[in-house]
């Protein structure tokens, strides 16, 4: 059985197809009436991981570090406070009120139960970060555990002395790198693994002193992907000014011109799997059109996921994640369905932070408790009758938003019931929208609060290398390159504090002249969407097929033809001569200019 829809939201048709189908009746909701993209593109609306404020706990008048802005309309709790027994979140329960739409109630709670300032385990002096545990004099760190002095990160796990990276895990002395494990001293580097001393290259494995190389395989001291000797290498590298900022953004403009059309791309980063589909799927199977997952089974539609199986729609999740659909921010949740930041519970529905608890419906901030609905206790029997009312409730007398979109039981919370502004969430960040197209959706939008400071230095007056900064710098207000040029939540000026500069000076490297947003934005960029086209692999015979035009490039194994490049073939294919049949789904678009190899094709050249 399969099913054609159109998306209520973005008004595209999307598909339902027999495992879908099988899935959700399963679970018991209906199919959903918003495609794939925009259900994720929802659930990202609740979720605020790097826009921070400075306030009050609403309950002790400490000064905190929150995601929610001093004027939020609900009360903010320390985090130590609100998980304490010093309150009692039954004292908001309500009755259901059977003449008013479930969302239209659920709402009104919302503005009454105190939500927790962040999510910060213990880590010792990192307060500005979130959704994290076990750091140590960490700062402006999302998504990560167990580190110690990393600055500006994402997803970063055992790390120690990183700045301005995204997806490392047990990685030193790294700096505006993607994607590595096991990484050691190294520069602008995406996709290694096991490598050091690496500058401005790609997928790298068992790699060490390369520049500006891509593709290789336990290769020391080459460049441009040639090999030199050791002192050869050591020369050409002492010549290289990395302290200098002019220096380094044009080995920034030949690093991603050797990203975007000399290295060969596999279709897809998996491994140990079976049965796939999406990209950064680890010791998966059985999983479809899903990014960043790890150990996952029976699973489709979600994404940034460790230990699932049969799931549906969930992001942000983790740990013994079992039979759930639509939730986000979640872990050691099974059987339960659209909820937002719980964990080690079961049996959820339409709850929001939320923790070991069972057989709760539309509650917010309880902990330890069963067979609650709006915040309000029942017995077993009460809830196990009421529930059934409520879903048929919310069929019957659905919740329609300001766009006229419909909300019935199965579908996730309406971006007007989250706590954040469209530009304050990481929806931004993979669905950038201006401040007039979020309205125009129906997004909240906030625009920047007033600066109460004054830019004492523009990025033209800083000192091009970094022998040349003063130690006043730390005392300098630093205008951002972008100004106000960009949609990339900019923070219009930052500030280099002390640790930072001693990293610039221990590795040598330049001051930044964009804010730590815009670099976040930055690296973004260079990932791919989650999101799949259609393609067939571009090895045509003894070259591939060329790649996008413009651009120059030069060593390696490409030849420019016409106007693009081609990466002439080392070795024999299966397919001889001819053009490769293989076809697959990737998140490289047809339209892009990197030369996207099939597995096959990609693993004769490269492994």
């Amino acid at each position: 059985m399969t099913e054609t829809k159109q998306c209520q939201n973005c008004r595209n048709s999307f598909v339902i197809d027999a495992e879908d189908f099988n899935f959700y009746e399963k679970i018991q909701v209906p199919p959903p009436t918003l495609c794939p993209e925009c259900r994720y593109q929802r659930r990202l609306t609740h979720r605020n991981e790097r826009t921070f404020f400075k306030r009050k706990c609403s309950a002790t008048g400490e000064d905190i570090i929150a995601i929610y802005p001093p004027n939020a309309s609900f009360p903010v709790y320390e985090q130590k406070y609100w998980e304490s027994g010093n309150w009692d979140a039954f004292q908001y329960g309500r009755d259901f009120d059977f003449s008013r739409p479930f969302f239209e109630q659920f709402k009104e709670l919302q503005q009454l139960v105190p939500r927790v300032n962040l999510r910060n385990f213990e880590s010792v002096n990192s307060e500005y970060t979130n959704q994290c545990e076990r750091n140590k004099n960490c700062y402006l760190l999302v998504a990560s555990s167990h580190n110690e002095n990393v600055m500006y990160s994402n997803w970063a796990q055992y790390s120690k002395d990183m700045l301005d990276v995204i997806y490392v895990l047990e990685g030193q002395l790294c700096y505006e790198t993607i994607a590595a494990a096991k990484p050691y001293r190294l520069f602008w580097c995406k996709d290694i693994e096991n490598s050091f001393d690496c500058w401005f290259s790609f997928d790298l494995k068992g790699c060490n002193n390369c520049f500006l190389c891509f593709n290789l395989r336990n290769k020391s001291y080459y460049w441009e992907n040639k090999p030199l000797s050791k002192q050869e290498w050591l020369d050409r590298f002492s010549a290289i000014k990395t302290g200098s900022y002019s220096a380094v953004k044009s080995l920034q403009e030949q690093w991603l011109e050797v990203l975007a059309r000399r290295a060969l791309h596999k279709f897809a980063d998996h491994n140990k799997t079976v049965n796939i589909t999406g990209d950064a799927l680890f010791e998966c199977k059985n999983v479809h059109k899903s990014f960043n997952m790890t150990r996952a089974e029976d699973c489709k539609y979600c994404q940034d996921g460790l230990e699932m199986k049969d799931c549906w729609d969930s992001t942000e999740v983790a740990f013994k994640f079992e039979r759930c659909y639509e939730l986000h921010g979640s872990a050691n949740v099974s059987r339960s369905t659209c909820c937002n930041i719980c964990w080690e519970s079961h049996d959820l529905y339409y709850c929001d932070l939320c923790s070991y608890s069972s057989n709760l419906f539309g509650c917010i901030s309880l902990k330890h408790k069963k067979y609650c609905i709006l915040n309000k206790q029942y017995s077993k029997e009460e809830y196990e009758n009421l529930v059934p009312r409520i879903i048929d409730h919310m069929n019957t007398m659905p919740y329609v938003d300001s766009k006229g979109r419909i909300y019935k039981y199965g579908e996730f919370f309406p971006p007007e019931l989250s706590p954040f502004a469209y530009n304050e969430t990481i929806a931004q960040e993979y669905f950038p929208l201006t401040k007039e197209q979020a309205i125009e959706q129906g997004y909240r939008w906030k625009d920047p609060e007033p600066r109460n400071y004054q830019i004492t230095i523009t990025p033209a007056q800083l000192p091009d290398h970094i022998k040349d900064v003063p130690d006043s710098i730390t005392e300098e207000i630093i205008g951002c390159s972008h100004e106000e040029k960009c949609n990339e939540q900019c923070t219009q000026a930052f500030k280099i504090i002390r640790d930072e500069l001693q990293f610039y000076r221990k590795i040598n490297l330049p001051l930044p002249r964009l804010c730590p947003n815009c670099r976040h934005y930055q690296r973004l960029k260079q990932r791919n969407p989650l999101k799949l086209w259609h393609r067939k692999c571009m090895c045509a015979g003894q070259k591939s097929e060329m790649s996008a035009e413009g651009g120059s490039a030069s060593g390696g194994r490409n030849e420019k033809l016409g106007t693009g490049y081609a990466y002439e073939n080392t070795i024999a294919h299966f397919h001889g001569n001819e053009s490769c049949p293989n076809e697959f789904e990737t998140s490289y678009a047809p339209d892009r200019p990197e030369i996207v190899y099939c597995e096959q094709c990609y693993n004769a050249e490269v492994v």
